[in-house]
């Protein structure tokens, strides 16, 4: 699987040839010369993207400044309204939280080599980001890199995504495996209760990858070791009921901000799920992800991630040059276009119907079943 990963980073520079047919044409039926077609179409949008790859050093160290700022002076500001018994003040933990999600994403475009475009700049940008966002750098980079390479592929599921069933697996599952998948898709649990497993306690070990080597070990307690250097640092300095006052609340928001965004990204009614052959890397990119189209001011937060279907595309492209992509390139910006308010009635899609090719509700899939 993390070959199949790497592979997957590959192919946004193996372009075919414009022009060439992936197929015998003397073969082709038409459903299969619309999907050669539709393939085409794709493989021209990596060459496109290609134009968009190169980061810009001083932008890029702008972007990290402005966040990094902001975020300890927030979270300062909270401290001080703790220690003055400012109770009011304790608001301020929601724009730390805020910065503290917008320092993952660029976390995040460290792990894909696209902030500084040198290696260990973004190694070494990411693993100290890691610190604060409770996220070990090279465990996450590795099980990241495993989702861009199977996103959408319903034969490799697992690491690093949103657990989906079809409706056929649900049905055949015990009434007790039944109940476990309703409760792990409640929003309660998924928003709430899922994030702060994820980031307190699951990221602790290198879950999924235990067999994959030393790296996702080592990256794993030394991100550790260092998150209790700093808290107790911190703890020191400001005092055990401050620290936990104000640190824990703005690490579980911003998580569950950041589990959203992964969730609503992919788990929208006309995403992309199939098996192989069918499956394909660019198709399943440009449909398979959504363009989560947030207001100005969201946007900027969240590091153009909503873009998200040219970021699975091109996982190379800076954050900050995503919106030139739909600038120069408008008929991008329909493809798997929600706003936010539509966003919400994603929560209830939770099953993939292989036959209409959809994801629906449990209420649905009900519903569907009883008519077949």
């Amino acid at each position: 699987m993390i070959e199949s990963a790497r592979r997957s980073e590959c192919e946004e520079t193996q372009v075919a040839p414009l022009g060439e047919s992936d197929e015998n044409p003397e073969n082709e039926t038409p459903e299969r010369s619309r999907a050669n077609a539709e393939l085409f179409a794709e493989k021209r949008w990596l060459k496109i993207l290609a134009g968009y790859r190169q980061p810009r050093a001083g932008r890029s160290a702008f972007e990290l400044v402005v966040t990094v700022i902001p975020f300890a002076l927030f979270w300062a500001a909270a401290w001080a309204a703790v220690h003055y018994s400012f109770w009011p003040g304790l608001i301020l933990v929601l724009p730390a939280a805020a910065f503290l999600l917008r320092l993952f994403m660029i976390q995040h475009d460290c792990g894909h080599g696209s902030f500084f475009a040198r290696r260990r700049v973004d190694d070494w940008v990411g693993r100290t980001i890691g610190i604060l966002t409770l996220t070990p750098y090279d465990y996450w980079r590795r099980a990241h890199a495993e989702h861009h390479a199977s996103a959408g592929n319903l034969d490799e599921r697992g690491v690093g995504d949103i657990e989906t069933l079809t409706i056929a697996e649900y049905n055949a599952l015990s009434r007790w495996g039944r109940l476990g998948y309703r409760l792990y898709r409640h929003p309660i649990v998924m928003f709430g209760i899922g994030p702060a497993w994820l980031f307190l306690f699951k990221q602790r070990l290198p879950f999924g990858m235990m067999r994959s080597g030393a790296l996702p070990w080592v990256s794993t307690m030394a991100t550790n070791l260092a998150i209790a250097l700093v808290a107790a640092l911190l703890i020191w300095a400001v005092g055990i009921v401050p620290f936990l006052l104000v640190h824990l609340p703005t690490v579980l928001l911003a998580g569950a901000a950041g589990v959203w965004l992964f969730y609503v990204q992919h788990q929208f009614e006309e995403t992309h799920w199939s098996k192989k052959p069918d499956w394909q890397f660019q198709h399943a990119a440009l449909h398979g992800a959504s363009h989560y189209d947030l207001p100005p001011v969201l946007r900027w937060i969240t590091g153009n991630i909503g873009i998200h279907h040219v970021h699975h595309l091109s996982s190379r492209v800076p954050y900050y040059r995503l919106p030139e992509v739909l600038r120069d390139h408008p008929e991008l910006a329909d493809m798997g276009r929600i706003t936010l308010m539509e966003s919400l009635r994603c929560v209830k899609l939770v099953l993939w119907d292989e036959q209409t090719k959809r994801l629906v509700s449990f209420r649905d899939a009900a519903r569907l079943a009883a008519a077949r």
